[in-house]
């Protein structure tokens, strides 16, 4: 499902992308545009090729068919400009260890080419708003996981780049680093910047992105504006049930293995989830045969549409 207004204005525009390592497809075939202010999550289980079509679109994997527009330039063939609007943040980012937190990032803006009063101006903004302006004198190799994620979002937003590619920035980041997390893209999406995403905290997702992608085995199995993703699959007359019930499953008869129209059955000690028919008049009479049946129900409900259970109707159970 692409954007339904015309590409022309699309910052960022892949054109059937397809990267493949020998016999094997990493990305296959994918097609998607995005304007000035859209934030596309990218979820999907290990392998299911966010990492290496982050990387095609930060130029640095080359791509084995189709194309990658940036800027309005073919990536294969753009300059040097068109590199330096576009800012990529690895899942675990490399530092020059022994430096301060300020001279490597000094060091990163020399090689973009700022002046001295420019970058020191610039290293003081995102220092602040990376919450690492306390920590700016103290080495690298001294600082947490967490620290060391907001040092890579630092990194990678002092050259000031219109396009932020992130793998899984929030990994390490404790609640209260998340919050902030959340609050930066919001800001960095209200700039007009185009962001992607890589991450498995689907909660948070749909709560800053305005688009979202769900990989598996390199294909786009989904792709459109958070609403119409959390909404896909819920006009099929089906949907998710979670069960509470007041003991574990395991000492107890539970009858649902036998029920016409159940499927995806999963237990775990008293929750239950399945999918079954969407209807009210079915779900009623399906509480009703459960009660009957002496089954200890303390909670009975339809999850509520979101990314999660468009997630879960895919049919990929793991996300990494």
């Amino acid at each position: 499902m692409m954007p339904d207004r015309p590409a022309e204005d699309a910052v960022v525009l892949l054109d059937d992308a397809l990267v493949q390592f020998g016999p094997l497809a990493a990305v296959k075939n994918v097609s998607f545009s995005l304007r000035p202010g859209n934030l596309l999550g990218l979820i999907g289980p290990n392998g299911a090729g966010k990492t290496t079509l982050l990387r095609a679109v930060a130029g640095i994997q080359p791509l084995s068919g189709g194309v990658i527009h940036i800027l309005g330039q073919d990536l294969a063939r753009a300059d040097g400009d068109v590199f330096r609007q576009l800012g990529f943040t690895p899942d675990t980012p490399t530092f020059y260890e022994n430096l301060s937190v300020r001279n490597f990032l000094k060091f990163i803006a020399i090689g973009y080419g700022l002046d001295r009063a420019d970058a020191d101006d610039r290293i003081s903004f995102w220092l602040e708003k990376v919450w690492l302006a306390e920590k700016a004198n103290q080495k690298i190799k001294a600082l947490s996981r967490g620290m060391r994620q907001r040092v890579g979002l630092a990194r990678t937003l002092v050259a000031n780049p219109a396009i932020v590619l992130l793998d899984e920035p929030a990994a390490g980041l404790d609640p209260a680093g998340r919050v902030q997390f959340r609050q930066l893209l919001g800001s960095l999406r209200d700039q007009g910047k185009v962001l992607i995403v890589s991450s498995h905290i689907l909660a948070d997702m749909e709560e800053y992105c305005t688009h979202i992608g769900i990989m598996s085995q390199g294909a786009m199995v989904q792709f459109g504006t958070v609403a119409q993703v959390a909404a896909h699959g819920n006009g099929d007359g089906r949907c998710r049930y979670t069960l509470i019930l007041a003991q574990p499953a395991t000492s107890i008869q539970l009858p649902l293995k036998d029920v016409d129209g159940v499927t995806s059955l999963e237990i775990d000690r008293e929750r239950v989830t399945f999918e079954y028919f969407s209807s009210r008049e079915q779900a009623a009479r399906l509480l009703s045969m459960l009660v009957g049946r002496q089954v200890p129900v303390a909670s009975f409900a339809p999850n509520a549409p979101g990314l999660e259970e468009a997630y879960l109707r895919t049919g990929i159970r793991q996300v990494d």
